[in-house]
Protein backbone atom coordinates (compact mmCIF):
# COMPACT_ATOMS: atom_id res chain seq x y z
CA UNK A 1 0.00 0.00 0.00
CA UNK A 2 1.16 3.60 -1.18
CA UNK A 3 1.57 6.75 1.31
CA UNK A 4 0.73 9.87 -0.89
CA UNK A 5 2.66 13.12 -0.80
CA UNK A 6 1.75 15.74 -2.44
CA UNK A 7 2.94 14.93 -5.50
CA UNK A 8 0.97 14.10 -8.47
CA UNK A 9 0.96 10.52 -8.66
CA UNK A 10 -0.82 6.60 -8.23
CA UNK A 11 1.04 3.01 -8.36
CA UNK A 12 -0.15 0.87 -10.74
CA UNK A 13 -3.45 -0.97 -9.73
CA UNK A 14 -1.86 -4.22 -9.70
CA UNK A 15 -0.18 -3.09 -6.41
CA UNK A 16 -3.25 -2.67 -4.03
CA UNK A 17 -3.53 -4.84 -0.98
CA UNK A 18 -5.88 -7.95 -1.89
CA UNK A 19 -8.98 -6.39 -0.77
CA UNK A 20 -8.27 -3.52 -3.11
CA UNK A 21 -6.82 -0.34 -0.61
CA UNK A 22 -4.18 0.97 -3.19
CA UNK A 23 -2.85 4.19 -1.47
CA UNK A 24 -3.38 6.20 1.31
CA UNK A 25 -3.37 10.16 1.84
CA UNK A 26 -3.32 12.67 -0.69
CA UNK A 27 -6.10 15.18 -1.30
CA UNK A 28 -9.36 15.33 -3.47
CA UNK A 29 -7.90 18.11 -5.48
CA UNK A 30 -9.62 18.12 -9.11
CA UNK A 31 -6.44 16.98 -10.87
CA UNK A 32 -6.06 14.10 -8.27
CA UNK A 33 -9.54 12.99 -8.70
CA UNK A 34 -9.23 13.25 -12.32
CA UNK A 35 -6.19 11.15 -12.73
CA UNK A 36 -7.46 8.43 -9.83
CA UNK A 37 -10.82 7.78 -12.03
CA UNK A 38 -8.57 7.54 -15.70
CA UNK A 39 -6.57 5.13 -13.15
CA UNK A 40 -9.25 2.63 -12.42
CA UNK A 41 -8.96 4.67 -9.23
CA UNK A 42 -11.56 5.64 -6.64
CA UNK A 43 -11.58 6.86 -3.14
CA UNK A 44 -13.73 5.70 -0.16
CA UNK A 45 -13.29 6.15 2.95
CA UNK A 46 -15.80 7.13 6.57
CA UNK A 47 -15.46 10.49 7.57
CA UNK A 48 -12.69 9.75 10.56
CA UNK A 49 -10.23 7.97 8.23
CA UNK A 50 -7.30 9.38 5.87
CA UNK A 51 -8.31 8.91 2.57
CA UNK A 52 -8.04 5.82 1.59
CA UNK A 53 -8.10 4.95 -2.82
CA UNK A 54 -9.24 1.79 -3.78
CA UNK A 55 -8.50 -0.70 -7.14
CA UNK A 56 -10.67 -3.91 -6.32
CA UNK A 57 -9.52 -6.78 -7.98
CA UNK A 58 -12.89 -7.54 -9.31
CA UNK A 59 -15.09 -4.59 -10.26
CA UNK A 60 -18.79 -4.33 -10.44
CA UNK A 61 -20.30 -3.28 -13.58
CA UNK A 62 -23.17 -3.19 -15.81
CA UNK A 63 -22.88 -4.27 -20.29
CA UNK A 64 -25.92 -2.21 -21.02
CA UNK A 65 -27.54 -5.05 -22.91
CA UNK A 66 -27.58 -6.81 -18.97
CA UNK A 67 -29.70 -4.36 -17.92
CA UNK A 68 -32.75 -6.10 -16.05
CA UNK A 69 -35.92 -4.37 -15.67
CA UNK A 70 -39.25 -6.20 -13.85
CA UNK A 71 -42.21 -6.53 -15.00
CA UNK A 72 -43.38 -4.09 -12.02
CA UNK A 73 -40.61 -2.17 -13.20
CA UNK A 74 -41.75 -1.24 -16.34
CA UNK A 75 -45.30 -0.78 -14.80
CA UNK A 76 -43.83 2.04 -13.10
CA UNK A 77 -42.11 3.53 -16.09
CA UNK A 78 -45.00 3.63 -18.43
CA UNK A 79 -47.25 5.78 -15.54
CA UNK A 80 -45.09 8.10 -15.94
CA UNK A 81 -45.80 9.29 -12.39
CA UNK A 82 -42.06 10.82 -12.58
CA UNK A 83 -39.84 13.22 -14.70
CA UNK A 84 -36.37 12.53 -15.25
CA UNK A 85 -33.51 15.55 -15.61
CA UNK A 86 -29.91 15.40 -16.38
CA UNK A 87 -27.19 17.21 -14.20
CA UNK A 88 -29.22 19.82 -13.32
CA UNK A 89 -29.22 19.56 -9.25
CA UNK A 90 -26.13 18.05 -8.72
CA UNK A 91 -25.49 19.38 -5.30
CA UNK A 92 -28.60 18.68 -4.59
CA UNK A 93 -28.50 15.43 -5.96
CA UNK A 94 -25.17 14.80 -3.84
CA UNK A 95 -26.13 16.05 -0.81
CA UNK A 96 -28.76 13.56 -0.26
CA UNK A 97 -26.72 10.64 -1.33
CA UNK A 98 -24.67 12.32 1.87
CA UNK A 99 -27.73 11.93 4.04
CA UNK A 100 -29.36 8.17 3.00
CA UNK A 101 -28.65 5.93 6.33
CA UNK A 102 -27.86 2.71 4.66
CA UNK A 103 -28.05 -0.65 6.31
CA UNK A 104 -25.07 -2.16 7.90
CA UNK A 105 -23.22 0.89 7.16
CA UNK A 106 -22.89 3.22 10.92
CA UNK A 107 -21.93 6.55 8.96
CA UNK A 108 -21.36 7.91 5.76
CA UNK A 109 -18.35 8.29 3.22
CA UNK A 110 -19.58 10.91 1.39
CA UNK A 111 -17.94 13.38 3.84
CA UNK A 112 -18.62 17.31 3.56
CA UNK A 113 -14.94 17.66 2.14
CA UNK A 114 -15.75 15.27 -0.97
CA UNK A 115 -18.69 16.90 -1.22
CA UNK A 116 -17.21 20.17 -2.65
CA UNK A 117 -15.01 18.39 -4.48
CA UNK A 118 -17.23 16.60 -6.32
CA UNK A 119 -19.15 19.67 -6.92
CA UNK A 120 -15.67 21.14 -8.41
CA UNK A 121 -15.54 18.34 -10.87
CA UNK A 122 -19.64 18.79 -11.90
CA UNK A 123 -18.44 22.56 -12.87
CA UNK A 124 -15.97 21.88 -14.92
CA UNK A 125 -18.38 19.09 -16.75
CA UNK A 126 -16.47 15.85 -15.31
CA UNK A 127 -19.09 14.60 -12.38
CA UNK A 128 -23.08 14.39 -13.46
CA UNK A 129 -25.74 13.65 -12.44
CA UNK A 130 -29.78 12.38 -12.84
CA UNK A 131 -32.44 13.86 -10.99
CA UNK A 132 -36.03 12.11 -10.63
CA UNK A 133 -38.99 14.59 -9.58
CA UNK A 134 -42.90 13.83 -8.17
CA UNK A 135 -44.64 17.06 -8.66
CA UNK A 136 -41.35 19.39 -8.48
CA UNK A 137 -40.04 17.39 -5.77
CA UNK A 138 -36.42 15.70 -5.83
CA UNK A 139 -37.07 11.72 -5.12
CA UNK A 140 -34.66 10.41 -6.37
CA UNK A 141 -31.17 10.64 -8.22
CA UNK A 142 -27.70 9.43 -8.57
CA UNK A 143 -24.37 10.59 -9.60
CA UNK A 144 -20.77 9.59 -10.71
CA UNK A 145 -18.02 10.79 -12.89
CA UNK A 146 -18.13 10.89 -16.58
CA UNK A 147 -14.89 9.72 -18.66
CA UNK A 148 -16.47 10.47 -21.85
CA UNK A 149 -16.60 5.94 -22.96
CA UNK A 150 -17.40 4.81 -19.53
CA UNK A 151 -19.33 6.37 -16.19
CA UNK A 152 -18.41 5.71 -12.99
CA UNK A 153 -21.20 5.59 -10.49
CA UNK A 154 -21.24 6.56 -7.17
CA UNK A 155 -23.99 6.67 -5.38
CA UNK A 156 -27.90 7.11 -5.48
CA UNK A 157 -30.62 7.58 -3.57
CA UNK A 158 -34.60 7.04 -3.27
CA UNK A 159 -37.11 9.35 -1.24
CA UNK A 160 -39.75 7.14 -2.98
CA UNK A 161 -40.17 3.42 -4.03
CA UNK A 162 -38.28 2.72 -6.99
CA UNK A 163 -36.81 6.32 -7.62
CA UNK A 164 -33.51 5.47 -8.00
CA UNK A 165 -33.84 2.74 -9.96
CA UNK A 166 -35.63 4.86 -12.38
CA UNK A 167 -32.53 7.44 -12.45
CA UNK A 168 -30.52 4.16 -12.60
CA UNK A 169 -32.82 3.12 -16.01
CA UNK A 170 -32.44 6.11 -17.53
CA UNK A 171 -28.69 6.83 -17.23
CA UNK A 172 -28.25 3.15 -18.62
CA UNK A 173 -30.26 4.32 -21.53
CA UNK A 174 -28.59 7.14 -22.30
CA UNK A 175 -25.13 5.67 -22.02
CA UNK A 176 -26.30 3.38 -24.56
CA UNK A 177 -27.18 5.34 -26.62
CA UNK A 178 -24.10 7.74 -26.50
CA UNK A 179 -21.92 4.74 -27.02
CA UNK A 180 -20.91 4.81 -23.72
CA UNK A 181 -18.90 1.29 -23.56
CA UNK A 182 -19.71 0.28 -19.81
CA UNK A 183 -21.28 2.02 -16.50
CA UNK A 184 -19.12 0.93 -13.53
CA UNK A 185 -20.24 0.55 -10.20
CA UNK A 186 -17.23 -0.61 -8.28
CA UNK A 187 -17.97 -3.08 -5.69
CA UNK A 188 -20.84 -6.00 -5.50
CA UNK A 189 -24.04 -5.10 -3.63
CA UNK A 190 -27.58 -7.63 -4.08
CA UNK A 191 -29.25 -4.17 -5.03
CA UNK A 192 -26.83 -3.66 -8.30
CA UNK A 193 -26.44 -7.46 -9.08
CA UNK A 194 -30.67 -7.39 -9.26
CA UNK A 195 -29.76 -4.68 -11.88
CA UNK A 196 -27.72 -6.98 -14.19
CA UNK A 197 -24.42 -6.29 -12.84
CA UNK A 198 -21.74 -8.69 -12.76
CA UNK A 199 -18.22 -8.66 -11.17
CA UNK A 200 -14.99 -8.88 -13.85
CA UNK A 201 -11.33 -8.91 -12.81
CA UNK A 202 -8.99 -5.58 -12.69
CA UNK A 203 -7.51 -6.36 -15.41
CA UNK A 204 -10.52 -6.62 -18.02
CA UNK A 205 -11.53 -3.52 -16.21
CA UNK A 206 -8.75 -1.66 -16.83
CA UNK A 207 -8.81 -3.29 -20.82
CA UNK A 208 -12.06 -1.55 -21.47
CA UNK A 209 -11.33 1.50 -19.43
CA UNK A 210 -8.22 2.02 -21.36
CA UNK A 211 -9.71 1.41 -24.99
Amino acid sequence: MYFLTKELYFPPVDEATPDGVLAVGGDLSIERLQLAYKSGIFPWFEDDEPILWWSPPERMVLFFEDLKVSKSMRNVLNQNKFKVTFNTAFRDVITNCKKVIRKDQPGTWITNEMVEAYCKLNEIGIAKSIEVWQEDELVGGLYGIDLGHVFCGESMFSKVSNASKIAFIYLVKHLEKNNYRILDCQVYNDHLASLGCVEIDREDFMMILNY
